[in-house]
């Protein structure tokens, strides 16, 4: 995760791997009757938010130095609408900058991706390092999957910037480890650019994405996220950004501070 301003020289600026990861995301099969309460909960419609008339939607080159418009290139699964459409979410105008959320498409995006996974910084925590199969294979079973966990760019004033998992920590096995309750939504990260680390601006997005997910998913009470106990320039990030340390957590691989931000307290923390 990023650092607060508070660690200004900290390295490390991802979020924790844990088994709340792509695959154990999608581990947990969906019963029938758990699928029908999602479909009468699930709103009628998506509003989604439209990009400011006045600035152009975000974009970034593709292999041969072309603009890709990251926002008309986004397209919707046809998995089940488990976490209310990510793609509809943004654009937000932040102190850092305007931020949107753009879900991944793995032949676009998986070169930066893999690039910002083999800084040793977040290697540290996501473990992902290796060639671009690694993080290809980290990412496909979320983009071939039911939908419970959206990967995301984190586009910043048109730049890519940072990497996003999105995803229902309801249905994760994160919930065996905590008291969960319906629709709770997580967040894992990564800051990509060492300029944006140190600096305050993973606190900024992490309080942009906390709001975008209460903003957008009215039946989701609580945006959670577990970063390891060690990392902490993460933590303190968390608190910064209006989450509070709920309790430490056992996790598979690490021992975790989780960290929840309310629907009812946002806007006093």
């Amino acid at each position: 995760m990023a650092p607060a301003e508070a660690h200004p020289d900290a390295g490390t600026d991802s979020a924790p791997r844990t088994d709340t990861g792509a695959e154990d995301t999608l581990d947990l099969p969906l019963s029938e009757d758990l699928r029908s309460l999602f479909a009468e909960d699930a709103p009628a419609t998506a509003t989604p938010c439209p990009l400011p008339s006045d600035r152009p939607a975000p974009s970034e080159p593709d292999g041969a130095g072309r603009a890709v418009d990251m926002h008309a290139a986004t397209s919707r699964p046809a998995a089940p609408d488990l976490l209310d459409h990510p793609a509809d979410w943004g654009p937000v105008t932040t102190a850092a900058g305007v931020f949107q959320l753009v879900p991944v498409r793995l032949q676009r995006d998986v070169s930066l991706i893999s690039a910002w996974m083999n800084d040793p910084a977040v290697a540290a925590f996501w473990e992902l390092a290796g060639s671009e199969a690694v993080t290809a294979d980290h990412l496909r079973p979320q983009l071939d999957g039911d939908g419970r966990s959206v990967p995301c760019l984190g586009v910043l004033a048109g730049v890519p910037m940072s990497y996003w998992e999105i995803y229902r920590a309801d249905l994760d096995p994160l919930a065996r480890h905590y008291p969960a309750r319906p629709h709770d939504t997580g967040v894992h990260l990564l800051i990509g650019g060492v300029n944006d680390r140190g600096r305050g601006v993973g606190t900024t997005l992490l309080r942009a994405v906390a709001d975008l997910v209460l903003d957008n998913r009215p039946l989701c009470a609580r945006v959670v996220a577990e970063p390891d106990l060690r990392n902490t320039p993460s933590v303190a990030a968390f608190l910064s950004a209006g989450f509070r340390f709920f309790a430490e957590a056992e996790l598979p691989d690490k021992r975790a501070a989780l960290m929840i931000r309310d629907r009812t307290h946002r806007a006093l923390l």
